[in-house]
């Protein structure tokens, strides 16, 4: 969602400002999100049944939710998601089906490639153009920046968090890039990626000509970043919780609110 207010934000520097079209873009991701978090569960029950890390906390395995009322969720989101893009403008429409295709499909992925956080990456990639697009109605590079920054810092941190469940994905015959490549491996693949967000974002900057406010907030991102991986070790992986949920969101929310107050200041309130 930060993300996605930043697409939508940076469309409203050049394209009318309407709040009607907020509303839609915040229910677009919250439909989308609801629809890929259900079909996760539901697709992944019984693996999660086996998996001891899952298995008492996730709400099909502990039969919190029935595996058909997940379903009926997921297409009720679905169909919602549609029906809200068609409020937008065409081409948010007709890229509606492919963007839900992308984000359900990642459920599938870890099955058969090792490539899958690069999948989850691509999906929650769409959240900055695609609320860019529904604005514009159109592509523009700068949103596709800050889109490249989210595929990479996705990614790497998905690839922290499937640390937790290597043993588990190697008994399974599932595919990760832990299994793949093993810990240390995927920490260094995993910091990488994290630098590719950082390029993507200083790139963004400089194509955008922010001003003071969006480097203060790619400095505390980019710090709260470096900070994550301190938190996990090769052999502690005790804290990813805390380096997967609470440092990620945090940081992404400080960064898209400098973000969205630089474009503010700079082009709907000109002084």
């Amino acid at each position: 969602m930060p993300f996605a207010l930043i697409g939508f934000f940076l469309a409203t520097a050049t394209y009318e400002f309407k709040w009607i079209s907020l509303l839609y873009v915040v229910l677009c991701m919250l439909f989308a999100r609801s629809a890929a978090m259900a079909f996760n569960r539901y697709i992944d029950r019984d693996i999660d049944l086996e998996n001891p890390r899952t298995a008492t906390v996730r709400e099909i395995p502990n039969g919190t939710i029935s595996a058909k009322n997940a379903l009926l969720f997921v297409i009720l989101n679905s169909l919602l998601f549609f029906a809200t893009t068609s409020f937008l403008n065409s081409l948010c429409f007709v890229l509606s089906p492919l963007a839900l295709l992308i984000i359900l499909g990642y459920s599938y992925t870890k099955r058969f490639t090792a490539l899958c956080h690069l999948v989850l990456g691509l999906g929650l990639s769409l959240a900055p153009l695609g609320a860019y697009l529904a604005v514009s109605g159109k592509f523009d590079f700068l949103p596709i920046l800050f889109s490249v920054a989210v595929l990479f810092w996705v990614s790497g941190f998905d690839i922290i968090y499937a640390l937790q469940d290597e043993e588990f994905d190697k008994a399974q015959k599932l595919h990760s890039i832990p299994v793949l490549i093993g810990t240390k491996k995927a920490m260094q693949l995993s910091n990488f990626l994290h630098f590719g967000t950082t390029l993507a974002l200083v790139f963004a900057g400089i194509k955008g000509e922010f001003d003071f406010y969006y480097w203060i907030g790619f400095c505390i991102f980019s710090t709260l970043l470096l900070y994550q991986h301190t938190l996990v070790k090769e052999n502690d992986l005790e804290k990813v919780n805390l380096a997967f949920f609470t440092t990620n969101g945090i940081a992404s929310v400080i960064f898209s609110a400098f973000v969205i107050a630089d474009i503010v200041l700079k082009h709907l309130c000109p002084i």
